[in-house]
């Protein structure tokens, strides 16, 4: 099977196993880069797929949450190559596929050819990347080639003819933003929302989950039948800051 196919099977034996499933977000390095693997292997244990989020210092799709998580993140080191250490470390031994959430400036600091050919041995099936618009995609070439999902992010506002063009170049599943700006915001209306997404699987091929602003079981029921999976991402790491478990909140919001 192909690294972006493990993402799509995930997605959809979570949603036919438990009616929706679930996308669990973790800060790499956060709240210190010793406590990031128990943290990831908590999360995989609970979630469909696990977003390993890259730290950056300039995270413009991020609201507050994330943006005090990666700041944190890279005071204590958490780079590219030390991440993608750890994640090798862990190969094998975790319970649910990876997907690599950052920015493209890390990626090319690192070198997406090298990510390409590193990502097998580090569990890596796929990239979220917000800062690269789909017009640009050729600029992961290393990475399409490779077979690595590369998840397309739409929104409220995206357009039908940009919609379409979005969803036929992503491979592994499409990333509704469920609101228009950063995570961590309160969703707008759900009939709002419903429509929004039955639009936008409609036009897709591949599994649909919403982002930004689920933070609820309420939420998650709320969205079931509406898209394939959801995505958890702020919430979870404040859980973490408050040294909460994220295994114990994935279990409510399942």
């Amino acid at each position: 099977m192909r690294a972006h196919e493990r993402i799509s099977d995930a997605i959809a034996k979570g949603r036919d196993t438990h009616g929706i499933a679930l996308v669990a977000y973790v800060t790499a390095g956060f709240p210190t880069m010793d406590a990031f693997p128990g943290i990831l292997a908590d999360a995989c244990a609970h979630a469909d797929v696990v977003e390993v989020g890259i730290p950056f210092s300039n995270p413009i799709a991020d609201g507050g949450t994330l943006q005090a998580t990666s700041r944190v993140a890279l005071e204590h080191g958490a780079t590219m190559p030390a991440i993608m250490d750890e994640l090798r470390g862990m190969h094998g031994s975790l319970d649910a596929p990876l997907l690599l959430m950052g920015y493209l400036n890390p990626l090319l600091a690192y070198g997406l050819d090298r990510l390409a050919t590193d990502a097998e041995s580090a569990g890596v099936n796929g990239v979220i990347v917000p800062d690269l618009p789909p017009e640009s995609l050729e600029v992961a070439r290393p990475i399409i080639d490779a077979r690595l999902a590369t998840i397309g992010m739409v929104s409220p506002v995206t357009h039908e003819d940009r919609l379409q063009s979005i969803v036929e170049r992503a491979s592994g599943f499409v990333y509704a933003v469920a609101s228009v700006g950063v995570t961590g915001q309160h969703r707008n209306d759900q009939a709002d929302i419903t429509a929004y997404l039955q639009r936008v699987r409609e036009a897709s091929p591949i599994p649909v989950c919403a982002g930004f602003g689920i933070r609820e079981k309420a939420h998650v029921d709320a969205l079931r039948g509406a898209c394939d999976g959801v995505i958890v991402g702020s919430a979870l790491m404040e859980a973490v800051g408050e040294g909460r478990s994220v295994g114990d909140l994935l279990r409510l919001l399942r």
